[in-house]
């Protein structure tokens, strides 16, 4: 039997023989769609190399008592079975095939007749692509768990790239997903997709359904300039155009500023380039070519009968389709019209589904952010598994990181193993308003890939399928009627993607209370101490005027509070430059904060130059305030930094109070001169009650209520009142009504909370005001009543 098959001689009724990927390319290209050429080595050669080469009982033998619960165990023998095929040489027949394909493919039958050897050894860019039998179906998604490989150049990388494709056939998560789903090791054959690369200009996504609204007449092109690598990768804000399906006309554009793109150079090699400034914030794509991509989504959604996601990319003004899937997220939707024949449900989707009092409950855990949401579990720990998650998806994790931010925008609930209401996936999820439970203990395990739930964060539950929950009807007429209050104490928010700065100064907020640095700088991939070791301080610089430029503007006459660089060793490890991070046994107690900030001055500077060129923009509304401080020295320092940096401009320059410690020492960090204190509650409270707060197993113990958290806070107002300085919280307590009437009480100066609940501490806090008011004017009349 052949082992290469090319794009003419498949169809979508190749899969056994071509894999899911390669069925649909072959599809495609039959049908007249701008496929890049390619050819397929088939499943049958890599079952062909398994026997020929006498590894197959070899590989049963390994992998033989596995338990895949048992992580050590499987990623061993994942890694042993891997490196066996990889050795072990391809049979010459199959390899001679391969090479012959690879070297005339793109030239028609007719120039290959008469084509020279010299000519045909001209080689080409290419990706290797692995294409699983099961791959991209509706009823069983391994997509995402096998390899791919890039920039393929020469005979050699070719057939190196395609053992590498048949070896990621036993990944420890495609080990782990077969023996879950009850697949057979042998059984489950692998081709490979050799295709020419698109050195694009610009790429992206289509869906020819709406996957976040389940809206089957929406077509969504999404875009993004240079290779398809950041948009898939979610590593980029896409352009995103919605277009009606049945008219064609462009419904609506949302164009997001790209700073940089992924682009091959000279070598093939995949680089970041930054985008001249001109074009950073241009509609990516033309409106010829957004109904273009539209009417190959419903071309092509027609042709399959089933919502398609679409991967394209646009080189010298020609769209080539790079592959095509189902929309897996509208899939239960889609089924229940078809059972149902009713187009009412799509529009009523809090009639859909099962009765909430018929549903089973699969998890509890902690509110994170309140909100419900129904769609398909995706579950993702590792940078490799963040592409399968989709528009629309429920993230599942044991826990977030800062590298997962893109993937949590795309989802429309998270439910982690770990954390509490203070941990990162808490903290981001409040701010994009997604759904989220956290703590559960159990999620990535209990949850199954690719079912279906209903996440009821509001009440920190996790229903099995998709449950009827009706949402408060007043609510919207509450937000309204508590935004008209007016309060002597200021109700600001906290911060911590300028994109959603907007939408936070809509709120009615008097200020930013606490503008995070750790997203802006993180998000970036590179150390930023590695940049300014590199002497690419200016990069680190400009990230964080454009980021907090932003929110300036949005509350343009209003306080905004920056806080400097305040993220665990464990955060930048990941990063580019981030290799000798220190390891430490407990980072949250270690090696952060402004004790780092002091160690490494050479970040802290560039942050201050930040700050003074968002001033020299005219936007002097930005303070900044150090975190983490422990010791009156530490203080002194900072402020001489910053001097150096302002010379005689004024700067608003104010500290946390985060740590015992630095309520014991608040007198003294006051007579150096400072214009405000803000209150880090999820700290304070951690260090003195000596409870980790990511830790779900004590959440039960964390309280910022606490009777000893309480006096330490009066203990400081008490203080800094005295040295007349302003007095503020920034942490999450800031949002519960309970610990904003304490507050009011001691006469705080001002509370921030997250943007969702502004109004509602507003209201708190007016009636706090109030009562404390007719008090007052109640002990003013007594004598005279006597």
């Amino acid at each position: 039997m052949k082992a290469v098959s090319w794009f003419k001689e498949i169809n979508k009724g190749s899969l056994s023989i071509a894999g899911g990927k390669g069925a649909n390319l072959g599809e495609m290209y039959n049908t007249g769609m701008p496929v890049p050429p390619g050819f397929v080595v088939n499943a049958q050669a890599y079952k062909e190399f398994v026997d020929e080469t006498n590894i197959k009982e070899k590989i049963t033998q390994i992998l033989s008592g596995l338990d895949v619960e048992n992580n050590d165990d499987l990623q061993s023998k994942a890694n042993e079975v891997q490196k066996l095929i990889v050795s072990v040489e391809m049979p010459e027949h199959i390899k001679s095939e391969i090479i012959e394909a690879y070297e005339t493919m793109g030239i028609s039958d007719e120039q290959a007749s008469s084509i020279d050897l010299e000519q045909k050894n001209q080689e080409e860019f290419v990706a290797v692509r692995s294409s699983a039998t099961a791959e991209d179906l509706p009823e069983a998604s391994f997509a995402g768990q096998q390899a791919t490989f890039l920039n393929i150049k020469g005979n050699d990388e070719v057939i190196k790239a395609v053992r590498g494709c048949w070896a990621s056939l036993f990944t420890a998560r495609a080990v782990y997903y077969r023996v879950k789903n009850n697949f057979d090791h042998m059984q489950v054959l692998i081709a490979v997709v050799v295709q020419k690369m698109v050195n694009s200009e610009k790429s992206g996504i289509t869906f020819s359904a709406n996957p976040s609204t389940n809206n089957k007449d929406e077509i969504i092109v999404e875009a993004c300039f240079g290779l398809g690598e950041a948009i898939v990768s979610g590593s980029v804000n896409p352009d995103s155009y919605v277009v009606d399906k049945n008219s064609m006309e462009i419904k609506s554009k949302t164009i997001s500023e790209q700073e940089w793109a992924y682009v091959k150079d000279e070598n093939g090699k995949t680089v970041k380039k930054t985008i001249k400034d001109e074009m950073k914030k241009v509609q990516k794509l033309k409106d010829e070519e957004i109904i273009e991509l539209a009417k190959i989504a419903k071309h092509l959604e027609e042709h399959y009968q089933k919502p398609q996601d679409i991967e394209w990319a646009i080189e010298k003004n020609k769209i080539y389709i790079v592959q095509t899937r189902p929309i897996t997220t509208i899939k239960d939707i889609q089924k229940q019209e078809d059972d149902s024949g009713s187009e009412k449900q799509e529009e009523q989707s809090e009639e859909q589904g099962t009765n909430i009092s018929d549903a089973k409950v699969l998890l509890t855990g902690n509110t994170a952010s309140p909100g419900v949401a129904s769609g398909i579990v995706k579950i993702a720990n590792e940078p490799n598994e963040f592409t399968k998650v989709q528009k629309g998806d429920i993230l599942v994790t044991k826990m977030t990181n800062p590298d997962m931010v893109p993937i949590m925008k795309r989802a429309s609930a998270i439910v982690t193993d770990m954390g509490g209401t203070t941990c990162h996936a808490a903290i981001v999820s409040r701010e994009m308003g997604i759904p989220c439970i956290v703590g559960t203990g159990n999620a990535t395990a209990t949850l199954k890939e690719n079912t279906t739930i209903t996440v009821d964060a509001t009440h920190g539950k996790v229903y099995e399928g998709h449950v009827s929950i009706k949402k408060p009807e007043q609510r919207q007429q509450i937000r309204e009627s508590y935004s008209n209050l007016v309060t002597a104490t200021q109700i600001k928010v906290v911060m911590d993607f300028p994109d959603y700065a907007e939408k936070a100064a809509a709120t009615g907020a008097d200020g930013v209370g606490l503008l995070r640095a750790e997203h802006m700088i993180l998000g970036n991939k590179t150390h930023p101490a590695y940049l300014v070791k590199q002497g690419r301080k200016e990069e680190l610089i400009k990230i964080l005027v454009d980021g907090i430029s932003k929110v300036a503007r949005a509350f343009d006459g209003k306080p905004v509070w920056y806080r400097t660089l305040d993220a665990p060793t464990d955060e930048f490890k990941s990063m580019e430059g981030g290799e000798d991070e220190p390891e430490e046994e407990n980072p949250m107690l270690g090696w952060r904060g402004i004790r780092r900030s002091l160690d490494q001055r050479g970040m802290l500077k560039a942050e201050f130059e930040a700050i003074k060129r968002v001033h020299e923009m005219g936007l002097k509304n930005v303070g900044v305030m150090i975190p983490l401080v422990t010791r009156v020295e530490e203080v002194k320092e900072a402020k001489e930094v910053l001097d150096e940096v302002f010379d005689e401009e004024f700067v608003e320059f104010g500290v946390m109070i985060e740590t015992p410690a630095s309520v014991w020492i608040i007198e003294d960090i006051c007579k150096l001169g400072i214009e405000f204190v803000s209150f880090g509650t999820n700290d304070l409270t951690q260090y003195t009650l000596a409870i980790d707060r990511n830790n779900g197993l004590v959440q039960k113990h964390y309280d910022e209520l606490h009777p000893a958290v309480l006096e330490e806070i009066a203990r400081v107002i008490r203080v800094c009142k005295k040295y007349h300085v302003q007095t503020s919280i920034c942490g999450q307590a800031g949002s519960k009504p309970k610990m904003a009437a304490f507050l009011v009480r001691q006469g705080i100066d001002s509370i921030s909370a997250n943007p969702d609940a502004v109004n509602q501490i507003r209201q708190t806090v007016a009636v706090t005001e109030k009562k404390l008011l007719l008090d007052a004017e109640r002990r003013n009349l007594r004598p005279s009543l006597n």
